[in-house]
């Protein structure tokens, strides 16, 4: 039997295939507890978390890096360490990005932000899935089985994202081939994987936007590029980059891990084919219980600038506290036997996959839409939908791998099989 006051949750293998015992022990001695040998405050409680995101005493400055932001200061410098954290912001990883950004510039950004994505350009994206989520189920759907995160979950997410963002179609499929590792087939030439993608990412919307500038057109890269802040003025290039490269990055792995979780239930669970079958209206409530169970999110954190305190525990200022949205959608106190797949639930939009306050996730309806629509065709097109026991073994004991990382919550891979209905 493990011992989870021992396990290091950044790097012990072990938690990676099923983290929540591990959250189930930290919640059982205390909703927000000291977890792991970098000494983070783990909060697995639901409304604890809640009050985290509200409250203004806790930065986002280490978002990402957490533990490992490199900050030359902790607990016990003193009651408030608000000056520490701007004075040293700058050496934390993704620290230009949004999510790593605290009021006022992060409010800046988020205005940004609502000007890039408007109701106009979401529709406008939602009918490229319905016609995408087709053209992806076209290259396998006859063969009667297939990998889904290669074969439909990671293509279909890069390219919405791609579609939302304006990237140019004739450069979809260098897009797939830097982030899948394919080869670029008409331009004749390996992808450009010594890049970094994100590095990658960064130059190309550098140089869309750079040139979108110069030489505006009736794309939507323009309306990026001609983007203005509330008060008029106009943002950095490096700052539309930033943005529309987390915005990248972030959706697609997120809505990779949705739809892949919610195909997998479904897949391992004939009665739930079904009951969507009989019934389309029950995918979004449908959805919503899969981002409960399987929180795309694992971890993220915040920092205390003033000493505060979570749900009675004092928390002092410089403390790095790591938020844990799975373990959270999975308190019993907030969501009746939380380990049960309820496709009925309730109250199951109150779950916090997607976090809450002023950090929720900007692209949420576009993942909700994704979801929705991909399980739609996919119904449409495929009948007897099953897990594949020969890769993944008997349905009493299944064996799924996952992306062994402290951050996100998602499969490596899954093969299903089924009967085309074309």
């Amino acid at each position: 039997m493990t011992d989870f006051d021992q396990v290091d949750f950044f790097t012990d293998p072990s938690l990676v295939p099923d983290p929540y015992p591990y959250f189930d022990h930290l919640r059982s001695k205390c909703p927000v507890t000291q977890a792991t040998p970098f000494h983070v405050l783990a909060v697995t409680g639901y409304d604890e978390a809640i009050a985290v995101y509200k409250d203004p005493a806790f930065s986002s400055c280490v978002s990402v890096a957490g533990p490992f932001s490199g900050l030359p200061f902790g607990p016990g410098e003193s009651d408030d360490v608000s000056a520490l954290i701007e004075q040293h912001r700058g050496q934390v990883p993704m620290a230009e990005h949004i999510t790593s950004q605290d009021p006022p510039v992060h409010t800046r950004t988020r205005g940004l932000l609502s000007r890039l994505i408007t109701p106009k350009r979401l529709k406008e994206n939602e009918e490229f899935m319905w016609r995408l989520a087709d053209q992806q189920l076209d290259t396998f759907v006859d063969k009667g089985s297939c990998e889904f995160l290669a074969d439909y979950a990671k293509p279909f997410s890069l390219l919405v994202i791609a579609d939302l963002l304006g990237v140019p179609p004739e450069d979809h499929e260098e897009f797939r081939a830097v982030f899948a590792l394919e080869t670029v087939g008409e331009l004749g030439k390996e992808a450009p994987t010594s890049h970094n993608p994100l590095e990658w990412l960064n130059e190309k919307f550098y140089s869309y936007l750079e040139d979108r500038r110069r030489t505006p057109r009736a794309d939507v890269l323009t309306e990026l590029a001609q983007a203005k802040h509330e008060d008029g003025s106009t943002p950095d290039i490096e700052d539309v980059m930033n943005l529309s490269t987390f915005l990248f990055a972030a959706g697609t792995e997120t809505t990779t891990k949705l739809v892949s979780s919610a195909i997998r239930f479904i897949a391992d669970n004939p009665g739930f084919e079904a009951r969507l079958r009989a019934d389309r209206s029950r995918i979004p409530a449908f959805l919503e219980e899969t981002l409960r169970m399987e929180s795309p999110v694992k971890s993220h954190f915040r920092m205390a600038s003033k000493t505060t305190n979570i749900g009675g525990v004092e928390v002092p200022a410089g403390t790095t506290v790591m938020l844990l949205p799975g373990a959270c959608n999975r308190d019993e106190r907030k969501f009746a036997d939380p380990n049960t797949f309820q496709p009925d639930r309730t109250n199951v939009r109150e779950q916090i996959a997607f976090i809450r306050g002023a950090h929720s996730c900007p692209g949420a309806p576009l993942a909700r839409a994704e979801g929705r629509i991909s399980p739609h065709r996919i119904l449409d097109r495929c009948s007897n939908i099953a897990i594949s026991s020969e890769h993944h073994g008997p349905a009493d004991n299944r064996d799924y791998s996952y992306d062994p990382t402290f951050i996100m919550r998602g499969l490596s891979e899954l093969h299903i099989t089924f009967t085309p209905l074309d």
